[in-house]
């Protein structure tokens, strides 16, 4: 029997999979959101040293986390946070695009 927490895919909330329970990996990607700044270096090299991924793949994985609901359950406080940080930035863009086609 091999380990495959690492391959196993991000649920996907849309699908109603997943609801019950986190991977490993979707763990230590809500740990390492919650204190990143502890690791010596920028943001993105933490990200490649902890899970051997590119930055882009790691924020594609944290989006469909914090998207569970076993994640709002595991760290409500994470994932409230993280949603406003992403509805901030959504809102930002679409600031941005606005005033470009004024």
């Amino acid at each position: 029997m091999s380990d495959n927490t690492e391959s196993s895919p991000v649920p996907d909330p849309a699908s109603g999979l997943g609801d019950d329970a986190l991977t490993d990996r979707d763990i230590a990607i809500l740990e390492f959101e919650n204190r990143w700044w502890q690791h010596a270096g920028q943001k993105e090299e933490a990200i490649r040293d902890a899970f051997q991924i590119s930055p882009t793949r790691y924020y594609q994985l944290l989006g469909a986390v914090i998207d569970s609901p076993a994640a709002l359950r595991h760290d409500p406080m994470l994932v409230k946070r993280l949603h406003r940080m992403q509805d901030a930035r959504q809102a930002t863009r679409r600031a941005r695009a606005r005033s470009a086609a004024d």
